[in-house]
């Protein structure tokens, strides 16, 4: 019987496809065919930046390309107009490119969908082509659910028809989740064009039989109970963990890492598309100065500030390292790691998790506030930065954090029982372990349900 063959299809950025390429890994690794789509800016990219995406392991993976209708100058941040000139340009398009995979895989055709979100269109296309789908969500499960419930807040009164909080309140979503502040809905930074476009994209992501999450039921076990198509999988870690990055890290990080002592380096590191401005920039670097500890600290090429003079002509920093990305699980489990001041992205967070270090949570925008409750509140696996009367986090809260976090012996002691919960369900048995197997086998039975129907 042939084996599922999955087509991929990420989000053009960091934080869509870097979950979705380690997905693509594991699933080749247990013998599946995988197809990753990528536009053909992202993938250039990948090219130029080093993530050889012509080079995985072994010859399950391939990639194809498709436009994605904007031009070179074009501003691929404005995620409003990427999101819908992928849509306009890539939809047409797919399907006669999925008749030309098929075409070269006679005998083994795309089964299934993968996509991340704001793709949901590509679920659309293979429902009318009869291909099953499922979604990769690269964010927190809680997140998903609370995406899920946008008319429930609407009929409540919570937020209104354009998802603005009808006022500043807290709520607890749904039972045995931690209080949430409306002002914090992931949406609510993103404006009204893009809350209803999530509305919607929440009803086509239905098409998918499935819901995968780069969670785990330890994690967050309300989620579990609440989505009925959600599908724990995670965590989702490599060995090779460079390898599935858009960008090349910096690997001169790794050798200055071993001169430092055990647990004495402070790790920062805010994602890839942050934007702090100047003077709270300031801050965090006379507060590194402060610390006086030994620091690795990550500004993408992307953001603004790219050279020590830009930060404060007070700052020193000579007791640190600052780079312009990295290989950030294999910093997360370098043995000089002492903690990690981090935006609370949910990637970012599940590899502090699998790698047992403490947080310092700096959330900056949406989900990132809510994971942050899970940090600090209920994992207690952090220490939360509080912003001054200026509206900024002063470098006198850094170190006075910093130093509160790195003293305390319970919260090491619970990260490093934390590390080894979640890092448990991915071994043979494990209730990812076995989620995975269960999807593997969904889609096997499903394409020899297929075959059975073509004779």
């Amino acid at each position: 019987m042939d084996v599922p063959h999955f087509l991929m299809i990420p989000y053009p950025t960091l934080g869509h496809a870097n979950p979705l390429m380690h997905l693509s890994r594991v699933l080749a690794a247990h013998g599946c065919k995988i197809t990753v789509l990528n536009t053909e800016f992202l993938h250039k990219r990948a090219n130029t930046e080093g993530a050889e995406p012509h080079n995985p392991k072994g010859p399950q993976i391939e990639f194809v390309t498709l436009p994605d209708g904007l031009g070179p100058q074009d501003d691929r941040s404005d995620h409003m107009k990427l999101i819908f000139s992928i849509k306009s340009h890539m939809q047409p398009m797919l399907p006669k490119l999925i008749q030309d995979i098929n075409a070269l895989h006679v005998n083994n055709n795309i089964t299934c969908i993968v996509v991340t979100v704001t793709m949901g269109w590509a679920l659309e296309v293979g429902h009318k082509m009869g291909i099953k789908g499922a979604l990769l969500w690269p964010a927190s499960a809680v997140s998903l659910a609370l995406c899920d419930c946008i008319p429930r807040l609407i009929d409540d009164g919570i937020i209104d028809s354009d998802g603005n909080p009808v006022k500043k309140q807290e709520i607890q979503p749904y039972p045995n989740m931690p209080m949430m502040n409306t002002t914090n809905f992931p949406w609510c930074t993103l404006g009204k064009i893009l809350f209803h476009h999530i509305a919607q994209e929440m009803q086509t992501l239905k098409l998918g039989d499935w819901w995968l999450c780069n969670t785990t039921y330890d994690l967050e076990p309300a989620a579990a109970t609440i989505l009925p198509k959600l599908l724990p999988i995670g965590p989702l870690m490599e060995s090779e963990c460079n390898k599935t990055s858009l960008w090349q890290g910096d690997t001169t990080c790794i050798d200055w890492l071993y001169q430092q002592p055990p647990q004495s380096v402070i790790y920062v590191a805010f994602g890839s598309s942050a934007s702090i401005d100047h003077n709270q920039l300031k801050e965090l670097a006379l507060g590194l100065d402060l610390l006086n500890k030994p620091f690795l600290w990550v500004v993408p090429p992307s953001n603004d500030n790219k050279a020590n003079n830009t930060y404060s002509d007070e700052f020193h920093g000579s007791k640190g390292k600052i780079v312009g990305w990295a290989p950030q699980k294999k910093i997360l489990n370098h043995p000089a790691i002492a903690c990690f001041i981090s935006h609370c992205g949910w990637n970012s967070t599940i590899e502090g998790v699998c790698g047992g270090v403490p947080f310092l949570c700096w959330p900056l925008v949406k989900d990132q506030f809510f994971n942050k409750s899970y940090i600090c509140d209920v994992w207690k696996v952090g220490v939360g930065l509080d912003k001054d009367e200026n509206g900024l986090i002063s470098k006198e809260e850094i170190r006075k954090k910093a130093e509160q976090l790195l003293g305390d012996e319970d919260i090491k002691g619970r990260s490093l029982k934390l590390k080894e919960l979640t890092l448990n369900n991915q071994v043979e048995g494990g209730h990812s372990n076995k989620n995975l197997k269960d999807f593997i086998r969904w889609q096997s039975n499903n394409n020899a349900h297929v075959i059975w129907k073509l004779l």
